[in-house]
């Protein structure tokens, strides 16, 4: 995981030191991605939620300042579940995580709360930072695991600059994840298997040139 990112399974310590609840936390989330497939984005409220959850209003409030930041993290925790796959090749590591992504973001609560923060997000830059913090960088750690474990394998080149290797894993997750996000929540087309393979080899194909085993940025 990502260095610095809590456990699911360690409550967060509110400032007083005494640890929160898990069993509210869980609830609340859960609460709030059932309203969000309910009710919407506009009509969902924390009112709502706490009702949901069986919770009192303040235990809510205590937790998440606004309904903006209570919707990330109810994403985030659905990202949460995704595991890269250890088959013994990249190709079929990217394949895996692919369609895993694809089963994930075709959940009506996934589908849901993802498109109405990223619309929240286009006038909220605090939103947007919360969704970088949250979803994207917590999941970046996939690409990482991921590279250095072709790189173990000997499928991928040593980089041994950090700031290249890093732009390279930024690179990496916004082709994944945006033609994933595109195809399955813009397009609407399926993300299947023979899609999901043939895509996997796109993305090896890039690969292997910006790891300067193909061609150039300048070739035809």
């Amino acid at each position: 995981m990502v260095a610095g990112m809590q456990s699911r399974n360690t409550p967060p310590t509110r400032a007083g030191g005494r640890p929160r609840s898990a069993e509210a936390d869980t609830a609340i989330l859960e609460a709030t991605r059932q309203a969000l497939v309910d009710l919407g984005w506009t009509k969902l409220t924390l009112g709502d939620v706490a009702t949901r959850a069986g919770v009192a209003k303040t235990t809510l409030y205590r937790r998440w300042p606004g309904k903006s930041e209570l919707v990330v993290d109810a994403v985030a925790e659905l990202f949460d579940e995704l595991e890269l796959p250890d088959s013994g090749s990249l190709a079929t590591d990217i394949e895996g995580v692919v369609l895993q992504f694809a089963a994930l973001l075709g959940r009506p609560e996934t589908k849901t709360a993802l498109m109405a923060v990223v619309a929240e997000s286009t006038t909220d830059e605090p939103l947007r930072a919360r969704i970088r913090a949250s979803i994207v960088d917590r999941q970046k750690r996939l690409v990482l695991a991921g590279r250095a474990r072709a790189q173990d394998r000997g499928e991928l080149p040593l980089e041994p600059d950090p700031a290249t290797a890093a732009r390279t894993a930024d690179l990496i997750f916004d082709v994944i994840a945006g033609a994933v996000v595109h195809r399955a929540l813009v397009s609407a087309e399926p993300v299947d298997e023979e899609w999901a393979r043939r895509f996997t080899w796109l993305v090896l194909g890039g690969l292997s040139a910006v790891a300067g085993q193909g061609p150039g940025p300048g070739s035809p």
